[in-house]
């Protein structure tokens, strides 16, 4: 770079949370070209994701999935493979229907819903966005799905089998259809609801799910861990969520281990219940609640029933799903949102008709070491 040449730094501005909302996560950088970052201009933009959890940069309609997945894997430069690897025994996965992967970038999916004729050197693809009907116990009925929505599944992108949760997720709108809004409903008896954009993403703070807890609450998490089941989406294949898509129901549903893929015991992972920000160093309660197994208490005892198991997660984690600690991202074409993997947790939300083409592209690699705990 010539001496004459100056380098326009990323500038972050607070993202705009809809009317009544508390979230104090969230950013937006404009004007900034994803696919020549300098080294000045990524130290500035992992800054701010790590103090900010979600960044949203616009017009990227021109990234390429090549610089998606460097920019993804600038964050943890010995990654390498997909955050989910190879997908063993793929027709039980939950995960199955909802990925296909580009051919010449295989880190980076493809996601979204209908008939993509070509993109990217796939061709006839028939995409399917994840549906609550499929997964939930009970749904909205039918008559009422253009209308109504759920939270579909929260949850942080993670094998949680064999591999590291990744440290961040890419995700590009390239086709986006607009027009329709949604009242999610969470149907638990407390009659939340949420007016939410055709098709959002949803994303909560994992600090903010700490800071609600008591001070006994937050004693408990800081020295407790999870034990996450084997191969743990085709385990959770025949069982059904609840319906704030926060954790399964224990109707004793889930496949046993004889019926899973082979285990090997090194590969179950057990992470702490808390999740340590590597810039803050504040902690994130950072739980996948519908793949966890047992609880690891702090004076060596282990809660071993999956009920029980259940019950203590939704509750620590249920308050801070309520509307008012939830962004719903409103995409438009060419966004680009990277958001920190190990500091919130996500949703798909909503319902589309079968013309209704959403496209988007998805990247999130492997991590190369464990989260660090308290």
């Amino acid at each position: 770079m010539s001496a004459t040449m100056t380098v326009t730094m990323p500038i972050a501005r607070p993202l705009q949370p809809p009317v009544g909302s508390d979230i104090d996560f969230g950013a937006q950088i404009d004007n900034i070209d994803l696919e020549t970052l300098t080294d000045e201009q990524f130290a500035a933009i992992r800054k701010t994701l790590y103090e900010k959890h979600v960044v949203v940069f616009k017009n990227q309609h021109k990234l390429t999935p090549k610089a998606q997945y460097e920019l993804t894997k600038r964050f943890d430069p010995v990654s390498e493979n997909y955050g989910h690897g190879k997908t063993i025994d793929a027709k039980r996965s939950i995960l199955h229907p909802d990925l296909k992967t580009v051919p010449h970038q295989p880190q980076v999916q493809i996601i979204g819903n209908g008939f993509v004729p070509s993109y990217e050197g796939l061709k006839n693809v028939q995409l399917r966005h994840p549906h609550h009907r499929t997964f939930h116990k009970d749904h909205i009925p039918d008559e009422q799905d253009y209308d109504f929505t759920r939270f579909y599944r929260w949850h942080i992108d993670a094998a949680l089998y064999d591999l590291y949760p990744p440290q961040v997720t890419t995700l590009l709108a390239v086709n986006v259809p607009k027009g329709r809004r949604q009242t999610l409903l969470y149907d638990d008896g407390s009659n939340e609801t949420m007016d939410v954009p055709l098709g959002t993403t949803a994303f909560v703070s994992g600090q903010r799910m700490y800071e609600l807890l008591s001070p006994e609450d937050q004693e408990f998490v800081r020295t407790s861990k999870i034990e996450y089941a084997p191969h743990p989406y085709i385990w959770m294949s025949p069982a059904r969520s609840r319906s704030t898509g926060l954790g399964m129901h224990s109707e004793g549903l889930e496949l046993p281990d004889s019926e899973l893929p082979e285990i090997d015991q090194k590969k179950i992972m057990v992470f702490p219940m808390c999740w340590k920000n590597p810039e803050s160093g504040k902690l994130a309660l950072q739980i996948h609640p519908s793949a966890v197994r047992k609880i690891h208490c702090a004076d060596g005892t282990v809660i071993d029933d999956l009920e029980r198991v259940r019950d203590i997660v939704y509750k620590l984690q249920r308050p801070a799903i309520s509307p008012q600690y939830v962004y719903p991202h409103d995409w438009e074409d060419g966004d680009l949102v990277l958001f920190n993997n190990r500091g919130v947790l996500h949703s798909v939300v909503g319902a589309f008709k079968p013309d209704e083409v959403r496209l988007f592209r998805q990247c999130n690699l492997a991590a190369s070491e464990p989260p660090v705990g308290p």
